[in-house]
């Protein structure tokens, strides 16, 4: 490939010809779908959708993941996932789904790294301290998968935004469980997310002590799969062998264990007492934070404050505590409402 070849744009070219030859029926092709809300030159080599991709995991919020709690609140030892961790799981495994569904594995992928961009500070339970506050409420609630558009569409870029294609963004927004994509790549990654958490929050509770392997439902077990690596494969082989006329999800075996074994982790791990001991203490430094901006929000970040202007001081104080990362918004904290030493 000569240097004018690739300035004239046959890379992309060449990618896009081969997406219509090896991506099924199904696939969400970059050519034919994906749209932005302002038009943009055509990169030379990547197809919206890896631009797309590039510019998730270039972006602030993506960088914040690392110090985001997934399930354990500060973890101590290096081996816990954080929600960055979690993410890059869910990319992997929603990438190898796609692939064997001759899906768009760019969009995907896209989808995958963007889906928990607006997280807050102490996973689910720092995004139930923002929804149940009064002025959420009547906003309609804080939900982390809507925090996450926002950030690609008015956070990022210092306000500009990334200018993501709809179809990432579709991807981000409905990859929850009651939610559905309007793409097949945005249903894989809403399954890929399930089968992630399910199972690496299992290893992080067997090593905390929270759990031990021989309490999983026998049935569960038995069906998908004593250990994790089996689970996974399990989930993902019942998806690609029950793909039909586009709908993406399990044989009712598979799905039934599925449900059973999410269950069991709701029950016996994230609703646990060692899970939730500091739980409390969470909830009210979110809570706090939030109060406390809310009534002083010149004290915000200049960006925070403009966001003020244009949104509301609910939203922007929003805003500005969902981008926090744990140790962040604790020191914040520390620093607002916990006497220091007088020194002379």
């Amino acid at each position: 490939m000569s240097v004018r070849e690739a300035n004239s744009g046959e890379i992309r070219k060449r990618t896009v010809e081969n997406e219509k030859i090896l991506l099924c029926e199904y696939a969400c092709k970059s050519n034919e779908h994906s749209v932005r809300d302002f038009p943009e030159p055509q990169c030379d080599i990547r197809t919206d959708f890896q631009r797309d991709r590039d510019r998730i995991i270039h972006c602030e919020a993506f960088r914040r993941l690392k110090h985001k709690t997934q399930v354990f609140f500060l973890p101590k030892s290096d081996h816990y996932r954080t929600r960055l961790t979690h993410t890059l799981e869910v990319a992997q495994i929603a990438r190898t789904i796609s692939r064997a569904l001759r899906l768009n594995e760019d969009l995907t992928e896209a989808i995958a790294l963007g889906h928990d961009l607006g997280h807050t500070p102490f996973g689910h339970d720092g995004e139930r301290a923002l929804s149940e506050i009064a002025e959420i409420k009547a906003m309609g609630g804080f939900e982390h998968s809507e925090q996450s558009v926002r950030v690609v569409e008015v956070i990022e870029r210092e306000g500009r935004g990334l200018n993501l294609t709809r179809e990432v963004r579709d991807g981000i927004l409905n990859h929850s469980s009651n939610s559905k994509a309007n793409t097949c790549e945005g249903d894989v990654v809403r399954l890929a997310d399930k089968i992630a958490y399910i199972n690496h929050d299992i290893e992080d509770a067997v090593s905390s002590g929270v759990l031990n392997d021989d309490e999983l439902p026998a049935n569960a077990v038995h069906v998908l799969g004593g250990d994790k690596s089996s689970r996974i494969s399990t989930l993902i082989n019942s998806i690609v062998g029950n793909f039909i006329d586009g709908n993406v999800g399990y044989d009712e075996e598979v799905g039934r264990a599925h449900d059973e074994l999410r269950g069991f982790m709701f029950e016996r791990v994230y609703r646990s007492p060692l899970v939730n001991s500091e739980k409390e203490k969470a909830i009210h430094v979110v809570q706090f934070l939030y109060g406390y901006y809310r009534k002083n929000s010149a004290e915000m970040p200049e960006f925070y404050r403009g966001l003020v202007e244009r949104y509301g001081v609910e939203r922007a104080v929003c805003d500005y505590i969902s981008g926090m990362t744990d140790s962040f918004a604790v020191d914040t904290f520390t620093e607002l409402f916990v006497p220091r030493s007088w020194k002379r």
